[in-house]
């Protein structure tokens, strides 16, 4: 039976009494209900009761193509009627995912040509920092086991991937994380700067956190840096240009191997294939997954620099770690037709010359301006929104977060989805956008804060 033959609370009652939600308030989503996605088509998705909404998420930072792509079901199933699934595992392989790693190292940067696969971005970081550690034990240092990331990362949240992050509210939830792993300060001007401080004065200053946690743990305790190259899920943090370069340094100086997550920024989000390309990145693990499918099957690849990937084959014997679907048959076939479509509509040089560069200026010149906005940023199709009670002093609604939440509610009630983290605003739509596109979400978001402050002045 299909989900026609149910109604709206029918689905909500079923969905209350059996349905578990990730990064949700159980009690207060079964008081309201849930909202029910059933279709969606080019950047629009549909609700159950046939609100069109403007997706300004791309899904959950992965609908890179945009909905309803043919092609893409195609691929799927014809790998499907062909070979539905074989592992990896029995020194075995199957063509789609050779085919796909091929690809990969082609687009990658120039040091990367390895793949390891698995199902999610918090998979790919479990694996990054077992392939992290493993390496310094092959290379006779089994000391260096220490990682540094930053406080409000988001690396996932399986245990290690929690534990990998810095978001509090996780750790406390997972009351005990994996031992070693330290956090640094995050390169957020707009809150964390002096007063008078320089953009490229402060990225220095936040690159040097990174040198004092390894001065502090020892510079032979320490294994890798993590870092998403911009902060995604903790509210689209872009960090100044003297940032990345100065925290490349230090990890040379020190030997210390240098991890990004790109789960969010990879395949096309920052107007390169990578953002390790943008900032001009020399990784070590470069972790990806979302946009590698656009989200139509779950995929994940740990892209795997030469010089770890080296040690382990000359050195490693066997590497206990795996999944059952590492290098899943159907997942990689789409995998393949998304970046040929990505590839063929150039929507990678669409973004850094067209609607990249159009993005940041409409959310400049008709949203920045905004009674309730501190700061607009963005970079390639990636952008935030910060919510502030005062302009100039930048100080924030009370209770932490209410005010987004309240400029979210009012841009989903006119056909805007919108994320709130914190007391930021977030957009990672598809890349499909087109400049009419970017003038529809201006125009939405507007309304949704002009309402808003309607809303927050009766307080």
């Amino acid at each position: 039976m299909t989900y026609q033959n149910y109604s709206l609370k029918q689905l909500q009652q079923i969905d209350a009494a059996h349905h578990l939600h990730p990064f949700t308030d159980h009690k207060e989503l079964r008081e309201a209900g849930a909202r029910v996605i059933t279709r969606a088509n080019g950047p629009f998705i549909y609700d159950s009761e046939g609100t069109e909404l403007l997706d300004g998420m791309a899904g959950l930072w992965c609908v890179n193509i945009g909905y309803g792509r043919d092609e893409l079901a195609e691929a799927a199933y014809a790998q499907m009627k062909e070979l539905p699934y074989y592992n990896s595992f029995f020194k075995c392989s199957t063509p789609t995912p050779v085919l796909l790693s091929k690809k990969l190292a082609e687009i990658a940067p120039r040091n990367v040509n390895q793949v390891f696969y698995g199902s999610s971005g918090s998979e790919a970081n479990d694996t990054a920092l077992r392939l992290v550690r493993h390496y310094w034990v092959l290379e006779g240092k089994p000391e260096k086991n220490r990682v540094i990331s930053r406080k409000m990362a988001y690396h996932g949240s399986t245990i290690a991937g929690t534990s990998l992050g810095g978001m509090d509210a996780m750790h406390k939830q997972l009351n005990g994380a994996v031992p070693n792993i330290v956090h640094v300060m995050m390169p957020y001007a707009y809150e964390l700067a002096l007063p008078g401080e320089s953009d490229h004065d402060f990225g220095l200053r936040a690159a040097k956190s990174v040198e004092d946690a390894i001065l502090e743990a020892g510079v032979n305790k320490v294994a890798a840096f993590i870092g998403e190259p911009v902060m995604g899920a903790g509210g689209v943090k872009i960090p100044p240009a003297s940032y990345w370069p100065e925290v490349q340094r230090i990890c040379r100086k020190y030997d210390v191997l240098l991890m990004l997550d790109e789960v969010i920024t990879g395949y096309g989000r920052t107007g390169e294939w990578f953002a390790a390309q943008t900032f001009g990145i020399e990784a070590d693990t470069i972790t990806t997954a979302k946009a590698l499918t656009s989200g139509y099957q779950p995929l994940s690849a740990l892209l795997v620099g030469d010089r770890i990937a080296s040690t382990l084959v000359e050195k490693g014997g066997e590497f206990n770690h795996g999944y059952t679907y590492s290098g899943h048959p159907v997942a990689c076939a789409v995998a393949l037709k998304n970046l040929e479509i990505i590839e063929r509509e150039g929507l990678v040089d669409r973004v850094r010359n067209d609607t990249g560069p159009y993005f940041a200026s409409a959310l400049q010149e008709r949203i920045a301006g905004h009674d309730l906005v501190g700061e607009v940023r963005s970079i390639g199709l990636m952008g935030a929104i910060e919510i502030v009670k005062d302009k100039a002093t930048k100080e924030r609604f009370l209770p932490s977060g209410s005010a987004a939440v309240t400029v979210r509610d009012h841009a989903i009630a006119n056909g805007m989805m919108l994320r709130a983290t914190g007391d930021t605003m977030i957009l990672s739509p598809p890349l499909i956008w087109t400049r009419d596109t970017i003038d529809m979400a201006c125009e939405r978001i507007g309304k949704a804060l002009d309402l808003a402050l309607s809303d927050l002045r009766k307080r």
